[in-house]
């Protein structure tokens, strides 16, 4: 069985027979020809795994042969051979997408290293890969139960998404499976950590806890704001770290990355809440008791987060920066991207500007009504590359870039995260009972086994406030989602395999916080 196809092109072909002979002898196939129009002609007509082309030919140069083949075969892989490394010369053919090049005169074991690099890489990325992960799964295994804070739950998540991406492309279904079981098994400890841990969070007063939505702006916003010129906040609404890590490398031709961490997203992870906390500064209990009437609970008709503007210019004041100029916009359609973006002057003017961006959730509510978008997202590896493919042609996108322009400095966050659901757990409510899959809260909950999910009898004991007198909350945790008795089997189908949030997981709680410098 062949290695590979080369299509080796050189007016000096027959001086090359051992080169060819050496390739053969590796169990290449090596087809040859001596000038630039019979190369084309072969590339448009036979299927190659690469070319080799000499640059100096007679009659049509390399340079010129080079987007010929490449109009025939966008994606064929071609390596430049070169007398020469004046600048110009490679300028033109890195230019003209070459996958490598080779300097004259030619040796074997670097023709070698660039067949291998460009026919193989991704066969041999993905075997060291897999090599890789399996030496570090046990050290991994041991982290689980050794981790005592949020940093170290926060090291665990990002080494298990650095894996998830890595592995993307490997054809080794068992190693992805025992990342998927790993993965699991960290949200199942993860869910014991918030459990023993999150009532001391919600109500400390000092640095003892992690950044949480209610803190966000106190710890990691405003100090951003004070020190520079000018500073634009962009919330992403369902925003990921695995995400962020997909959109990040668009962003490096015009921002440096200053700071990428993790903060820590309250309970429920939903918009209602942590976003209401991310801008009042508050707790949803204190937003509760401090603004009544600015706040609905579950089972209250209106809209929820009606008030988010409000709650930001109350907190400038009570911060200090009332006397910035700040500007707030919420995107909740995506057309309306562009119409920001036409009217983009009062950013451009203001100290500090807020936009908030609904896209994400939009397309994760659509994944679980629309069959066509579920199909295109039947995996975390398609739902991030969808995310990859929305933001290249955003409106986002080219904000950023015009905000790069201005100097701006950026901030990209999020409220919360999503999981992907896929085990029902069966819960009886009132039918004033939340509605939300991954919390319930309600007078009457029971029928769930307390051991597999968070149940707070008291919820002002983690700062949330009650719907009625007899309200409590019960969270889920790793992939679990509440349904009802009466009609599990339907709320199963629908929902298993769905984008989902409100609970407790890696993926909801670890909300990713970057700061962006405009490069100069």
């Amino acid at each position: 069985m062949s290695n590979g196809k080369i299509l080796w092109v050189d007016d000096e072909i027959e001086l090359l027979k051992p080169h060819i002979l050496f390739l053969k002898n590796k169990e290449y196939e090596v087809t040859t020809c001596n000038n630039g129009y019979d190369a084309v002609e072969m590339v448009a007509s036979t299927p190659f795994d690469l070319v080799i082309l000499d640059e100096m030919m007679p009659g049509m140069t390399g340079l010129e042969t080079l987007p010929r083949i490449k109009d025939a075969k966008p994606n064929l892989p071609v390596v430049m051979v070169t007398k020469s490394e004046e600048e110009s010369i490679m300028d033109k053919a890195i230019g003209s997408k070459i996958a490598d090049y080779i300097i004259k005169p030619v040796n074997p074991n670097q023709v070698l290293l660039s067949v291998k690099k460009n026919i193989h890489r991704r066969q041999l990325v993905s075997q060291q890969s897999t090599a890789d992960y399996r030496a570090e799964f046990g050290k991994i295994a041991v982290s689980l139960g050794d981790a005592r804070s949020f940093d170290e739950w926060c090291n665990i998540y990002r080494k298990l998404i650095n894996w998830e991406i890595e592995l993307t492309d490997s054809d080794d279904s068992s190693i992805k499976e025992i990342l998927e079981y790993q993965k699991n098994e960290a949200n199942v400890e993860f869910g014991k950590f918030i459990k023993r841990n999150y009532a001391t969070w919600i109500n400390s007063r000092d640095k003892s806890a992690p950044t949480m939505s209610h803190t966000l702006m106190r710890d990691k916003i405003f100090p951003v704001v004070d020190n520079s010129s000018k500073t634009t906040l962009i919330l992403i609404d369902n925003f990921r770290y695995d995400q962020w890590r997909c959109i990040g490398g668009m962003l490096s031709d015009w921002y440096d990355t200053a700071n990428e961490e993790l903060y820590c997203s309250i309970l429920p992870t939903a918009t209602q809440y942590a976003r209401n906390a991310i801008f009042a500064g508050l707790t949803p209990l204190s937003i509760d008791k401090l603004m009544p009437n600015r706040w609905l609970n579950d089972n209250e008709e209106g809209g929820k987060n009606l008030y988010e503007e409000e709650f930001f210019r109350r907190l400038l004041q009570s911060s200090g920066h009332g006397t910035l100029n700040a500007t707030f916009d919420k995107l909740v359609r995506p057309e309306a991207g562009r119409k920001l973006i036409d009217n983009i002057q009062h950013i451009y003017d203001a100290d500090f500007s807020i936009i908030v961006y609904n896209f994400l959730d939009i397309l994760s509510h659509a994944r679980t009504e629309t069959e066509i978008i579920r199909e295109l997202t039947d995996s975390e590896a398609s739902f991030r590359s969808l995310t990859a493919s929305w933001f290249e042609h955003s409106e986002l996108f080219t904000l950023l870039k015009m905000l790069a322009q201005k100097g701006h400095t950026v901030i990209i966050t999020s409220d919360h995260g999503t999981i992907r659901v896929d085990n029902p757990i069966k819960i009886v409510g009132d039918r004033d009972t939340s509605s939300n899959l991954r919390y319930k809260t309600g007078r009457s909950l029971n029928g769930y086994n307390p051991k597999a999910v968070y149940e707070v009898t008291k919820p002002e004991e983690v700062q949330l406030p009650r719907g009625n007198i007899s309200s409590t909350y019960v969270f889920a945790t790793s992939r679990d989602f509440f349904v009802y008795s009466n009609n599990a089997n339907q709320f199963t189908r629908y929902y298993r395999e769905t984008f989902q949030h409100g609970g407790i997981s890696m993926e909801e709680m670890m909300v990713p916080y970057i700061v962006l410098k405009p490069k100069k």
